[in-house]
């Protein structure tokens, strides 16, 4: 269960904010990089090579940003504290579809990374495969992040009391404040092996 730590008031509005608002700001910039996504696979297609720092940095944001910060929100406070609530049948059958996905799109991702390192190894058969990852992940993004905001979020916010949303709120903050130290802790100790 989450404590209270911090009001979840917009600094400087006095306007309370729920914790769906930072997930929905997150979905905006992951539909910006899956936008980006879908215009790659197109030009591996039409020049017939691959960008292999993009795929890089595209698997990179997709993992850190898309999975570990804003699902792990999801799933690690939202999902989290709505299994504690007696929440609708129809909500429960959406969170667990959201976590499928969710699960889905990780294996979308390992798959990219496996066609690229077939790639990286002389397979220039892996192009049509990393281009249909691409374009995997650019069909099931937008369609995942409507169901989100459009279904769950904001129906399921009204399980909840303002000290439980401030107390979630709180916690995504102090979530968020420890990934980037996340990130390079689990980089130096892949090195170090």
């Amino acid at each position: 269960m989450v404590k209270q730590k911090e009001s979840g008031k917009n600094p400087g509005t006095g306007f309370k904010i729920k914790p769906i608002a930072p997930l929905m700001i997150e979905h905006r910039l992951i539909e910006r990089m899956i936008y980006v996504l879908k215009e790659e696979s197109e030009r591996i297609q039409s020049r017939n090579r691959l960008d292999a720092v993009f795929i890089d940095s595209a698997v990179d944001f997709i993992r850190t940003y898309a999975d570990r910060t804003h699902h792990g929100k999801e799933e690690d406070i939202l999902f989290r504290e709505l299994a504690l609530k007696k929440i609708s049948d129809e909500h429960k059958q959406i969170m667990r579809e959201l976590i499928n996905e969710h699960i889905q799109a990780r294996a979308v991702v390992a798959k990219l990374v496996s066609a690229r390192e077939k790639y990286q190894q002389g397979d220039d058969s892996a192009l049509r495969e990393i281009s249909g990852r691409l374009r995997e992940l650019s069909d099931f993004y937008p369609k995942h992040i409507e169901k989100e905001d459009r279904h769950f979020f904001i129906p399921v916010m009204a399980y909840f009391s303002r000290e439980e949303m401030d107390a979630m709120l709180s916690e995504m903050r102090e979530f968020d404040r420890k990934m980037i130290h996340e990130k390079y802790i689990k980089l130096v100790e892949r090195f170090e092996l």
